[in-house]
């Protein structure tokens, strides 16, 4: 199939490049390439068309002869300061309406989206007397005296944490993810609208060769890996007790593939969401360990500094089994083989990217002293449209 390939040129899109070439797919490769994820000399898979998403309706020619068109670009990112509402607005919900509108007048109908795991806020609860429970935003009072477990609003017990499925209630709590909900929204009524089909894939911690280091993107994998090098204690939020799941920039590429030969055989009308996991939920804590334990050189023992953000979720971990089921997907890198080898894996040169003030307020402190870099992303944004 010819797949036409948004962000191609980012972390995730040139491994899905890759992916999708080893399949047999003539893989057509778009990215603006803007200065601010890129340096000052990008590069991206060979003959990148150097094209910005939200003018889409001038492509034309571009689009002639593409079966499916997968769309990564995206501006990414905590998306901590409500002055960053208009950029998310723009890159991400505007261009994908524009390109949505482009695809219907010129009639391609398959469409497969990159979401991400933002679109549940929290994850999902269960109290061992009162079942299953959505819990109040954590306070920073109780954050403050280190009671970080989320509570059952009824019986005040600590909830434990379950696996969340796609059918799960969207509950968007930044501007990023404001905007994911958003695209996935267009996505579904440009497919009732054009009798089209789509999938939208919610990626999880994605993590592996090639990453940026220290972007707002790289989160707190890459985080642990920096200070591994400096030969620092990687410092680790609240208990490190935060569940979630990692998964590696491999099966993300995969999902991508299967994704893509899935929803070219889809019937039109309707849109489908898969959780892009390892399936293996980890402790922020042994995320740490497992990168120390890789690191060349390194023989220290994480530091668990009880420091806090507030708003961040306390856990959320996925359900593979719709993707398993109906996609074929089973994760091939486990978090602790992936996190182990991600310690000394190449990673793309360390990018200085100019913010407005919202953004650089993100990474100072809260009040107390409290320092706002989150323990699975980091604050701020990082432009890979």
């Amino acid at each position: 199939m010819r797949v036409l390939l948004t962000g191609a040129a980012g972390f995730i899109g040139c491994a899905v490049a890759e992916a999708l070439g080893s399949r047999g797919h003539d893989v057509v490769a778009v990215d603006v390439l803007l200065t601010e994820a890129h340096g000052d000399e990008p590069t991206g898979p060979e003959g990148l068309h150097r094209l910005d998403v939200r003018q889409a309706d001038k492509w034309g020619e571009l689009l002639r002869g593409v079966d499916v068109v997968c769309h990564q670009a995206a501006l990414v990112g905590a998306g901590v300061d409500v002055a960053d509402l208009p950029a998310y607005a723009s890159h991400n919900d505007l261009g994908t309406a524009t390109l949505l509108a482009t695809m219907a007048r010129e009639g391609l109908d398959r469409l497969v989206l990159a979401s991400s795991m933002v679109v549940y806020g929290e994850g999902r609860y269960e109290c061992r007397d009162h079942g299953g429970q959505r819990p109040v935003h954590r306070s920073a009072e109780a954050l403050a005296r280190g009671d970080f477990d989320n509570r059952c609003p009824r019986c005040g017990r600590p909830l434990t944490w379950a696996l969340v499925d796609e059918d799960a209630p969207l509950d968007p709590r930044s501007s990023y993810a404001a905007s994911k909900v958003a695209q996935e929204h267009y996505t579904a009524a440009w497919a009732r609208q054009a009798d089209a089909a789509a999938i939208a894939l919610r990626y999880h911690n994605v993590y592996g060769p090639g990453m940026p280091r220290n972007s707002p993107y790289s989160g707190v994998a890459a985080l642990f890996r920096s200070a591994v090098e400096d030969k620092r204690p990687p410092e680790v939020f609240e208990d490190g007790g935060q569940m979630r799941d990692f998964v590696h920039v491999s099966d993300v590429a995969r999902a991508n593939s299967l994704a893509v030969e899935a929803v070219a055989a889809r019937s039109p009308g309707a849109q489908r969401a898969y959780n892009v996991c390892s399936g293996e939920p980890v402790s922020i804590l042994d995320v740490a360990r497992y990168v120390c334990e890789g690191g060349e050189g390194f023989e220290g023992e994480p530091r668990v500094s009880g420091r806090f953000r507030p708003g961040d979720v306390r856990h959320i971990v996925a359900s593979p089994e719709r993707a398993r089921r109906e996609l074929g997907l089973t994760a091939e890198v486990p978090p602790g083989k992936g996190l182990r080898a991600f310690a000394r894996a190449p990673l793309r040169a360390s990018l200085t990217s100019p913010t407005r003030a919202g953004a650089a307020r993100a990474a100072r402190s809260t009040p107390g002293g409290r320092d706002r870099d989150d323990a699975t992303e980091s604050g701020g944004r990082r432009w890979t449209a």
